[in-house]
């Protein structure tokens, strides 16, 4: 089949090592970055629900403010599709064992922020969107997945769509269980032609098995550590400006190729 064409607009970047999408391209070139403060800004939620929302929903949210600055677009009229492996591990641990020990002291804001498509749910209010959204899960392959759930819909569709991805680290014997050590979390502005905001276009293919492009340490030890982080591969060759990547889409039955075109050299004219 032919390659699906897409064209970025912006990408949001947030880890405990990693503010932003510029600190990753420090880090390719040798340089290790000031971390972040300890907890995501989500600076366009109100300071009531930012003090209310687990890390889940504030990493979610910094990154999708991060992507939607970059490319000047209007977060009320942009579709969205939020991937995550495992939602919010921490809650769902707490959930887990109060209801074992004491079901009936189970917190009702901390239910009602257990749900996968909370993260959406809380950007969607705070952005006054009413465009179409999206919660997608996939295990390890969460971000494939998410991506080619996004570039369906910029293509199909014809308009932008954001893509986030996201996962906190796991807490309790669900830690254990998922490997999850830490917070990541990316965004990524996707629009089906150039404009004035295009960093780059990326030409997807479909194949029938996929294998991990090789990371660079730090990068590869953070890979490992988050499944959101599997967008690393990606996220490095947007910051180097080409090269191809391979990443998972549905555990090992299907994969993407992508190939990142640069707009000044190989698009140009």
């Amino acid at each position: 089949m032919s390659a699906l064409r897409v064209w970025v607009e912006g990408v949001g970047l947030w880890s405990p090592q990693l503010g932003n999408f510029a600190a990753l391209r420090s880090v390719l070139d040798g340089r290790m970055p000031t971390p972040p403060a300890a907890r995501p800004a989500a600076a366009s939620l109100l300071p009531n629900e930012r003090r209310r929302a687990p890390e889940s929903v504030l990493l979610a949210v910094e990154v999708a403010d991060q992507a939607v600055t970059m490319s000047t677009r209007d977060a009320a009229t942009l579709a969205c599709v939020f991937a995550s492996a495992h939602g919010d591990q921490p809650i769902t641990d707490y959930m887990c064992a109060t209801l074992a020990k004491a079901p009936a002291e189970l917190s009702p804001i901390r239910f009602h922020n257990s749900v996968h498509n909370a993260p959406v749910g809380y950007w969607t209010m705070s952005s006054h969107c009413h465009a179409p959204s999206t919660s997608v899960a996939a295990q390890r392959a969460s971000f494939g997945a998410g991506l080619l759930e996004a570039v369906s819909q910029v293509l199909a569709e014809q308009r932008a769509v954001l893509l986030v991805c996201s996962d906190s680290a796991g807490s309790g014997p669900l830690r254990e269980v998922t490997g999850c050590e830490q917070a990541f979390g990316c965004a990524l502005v996707l629009a089906p032609t150039a404009g004035p905001s295009s960093i780059a276009a990326l030409d997807l293919q479909l194949l029938a098995d996929h294998a991990d492009t090789p990371l660079p340490e730090p990068l590869a030890g953070w890979r490992r550590g988050n499944p959101a982080a599997t967008s690393l591969a990606l996220l490095a060759r947007l910051s180097q400006g080409s090269g191809r990547c391979r990443l998972a889409a549905a555990a090992a039955t299907l994969g993407i190729q992508i190939d990142m075109l640069r707009i000044d050299k190989e698009l140009a004219g």
